[in-house]
């Protein structure tokens, strides 16, 4: 796993996930032991490995077997190689074309190393099998669990919108405030903008400079990360969560909104239509377009009754929706694992011992 899955000024939905996961596997009585390296480095991913001994059943982060393709590719036949599939690396808006072919080819590496990919939704399988990363024979998807959590109370004006996720171009912060630029005839709403600043501090800081130009200072907030209680309070005073995302492998912090009765503004990309799916107060609207999600916005605002029955949506689509645990990907993902084979390298006494 990446060494700063627990670093909160590095939160993030992959790192709550590898959390999250691990936790509910030792609650299946796994034995599960975590190995930190640091991201971007296939030499500590190598040495991690070569640590392991034969047959050994290992769990790679997608974030690290891309970097470090080469390496689960020389270990392939002596390990039983599993990748945690987040995201399709070389999927990712903003890729120039070489850069996207690289990427390309060591995700193709990484993954056809693997014995078994656990993709976390499934649009991330679907776009893993378009592209021809893996076979759908060794892909199974483990969806994340969400928490029970109390429904949200809302503001006492009715109009805070709130947008979780780190800051970075790929969650599309700066699209919603082009979209909110457009809405400042209208009186009384506020935005908070929760996530890490330090994932792209370029990106951030062009993001508050779009802030101060539109003159939304005093209405759009960058809070930084949020955990915890100061977290929860923030879903509690929301009464509309905007996804403005340009790429999502799933979306974890909308499926916290519609868990927690919240209306829904999300672009239709990659997972978002799963983490929504049985909500009938989600409004999904094409990425990259701030007209597109503008139009959405107002109406919530400027249309009152409009507002009340997306509100009471939201909240029966919470009570009769079913709630998936973090069990129920981690009973997907033992059922994988423990029926991987042995792998061909491994001498036959560690084999029997092993098993």
């Amino acid at each position: 796993m990446p060494d700063g899955i627990d670093d909160d000024a590095r939160v993030s939905g992959g790192n709550v996930y590898d959390r999250r996961f691990g936790e509910a596997l030792r609650a299946r009585r796994l034995d599960i032991r975590m190995v930190r390296v640091a991201e971007g480095s296939p030499r500590d991913v190598a040495i991690a490995l070569s640590g392991l001994p034969h047959d050994a059943l290992v769990l790679v982060d997608g974030l690290l077997a891309v970097a470090a393709s080469r390496v689960l590719v020389a270990h392939a036949t002596r390990l039983r190689i599993v990748v945690l599939a987040h995201m399709v690396a070389s999927a990712m808006p903003g890729l120039e074309r070489a850069a996207r072919a690289r990427i390309a080819e060591r995700e193709r590496e990484a993954l056809h190393a693997a014995r078994r990919v656990i993709a976390t939704s499934e649009s991330t399988r679907s776009e893993l099998l378009a592209r021809g990363l893996a076979s759908s024979a060794d892909i199974v998807v483990a969806r994340p669990g969400i928490d029970a959590v109390p429904a949200a109370t809302g503001s006492t004006s009715g109009g805070h919108l709130l947008c979780v996720g780190a800051v970075a171009p790929h969650k599309g912060q700066d699209v919603l405030v082009h979209a909110l630029a457009g809405m400042a005839d209208l009186p009384g709403w506020t935005c908070s903008i929760v996530g890490s600043l330090d994932l792209d501090p370029g990106y951030a800081t062009r993001l508050a400079d779009s802030i101060r130009s539109a003159g939304l200072a005093d209405r759009v907030a960058l809070t930084g990360v949020l955990t915890g209680e100061r977290l929860a309070a923030a879903y509690d005073g929301a009464d509309l969560f905007v996804a403005p995302s340009r790429a999502e492998s799933y979306g974890m912090a909308v499926a916290e909104a519609v868990a927690r009765g919240i209306p829904v503004v999300a672009s239709r990309v990659g997972g978002l239509t799963e983490a929504t799916e049985g909500s009938t107060a989600a409004i999904l609207v094409p990425a990259n377009d701030p007209v597109s999600l503008r139009l959405p916005l107002r109406m919530w605002w400027s249309e009152p009754p409009r507002r009340a029955v997306l509100k009471a949506e939201a909240m029966r689509s919470r009570r009769t929706m079913p709630r998936r645990a973090w069990d129920d990907a981690a009973q997907v993902a033992a059922a994988a694992l423990v029926g991987i084979a042995p792998a061909s390298g491994a001498p036959e006494h560690e084999r029997r011992s092993a098993g």
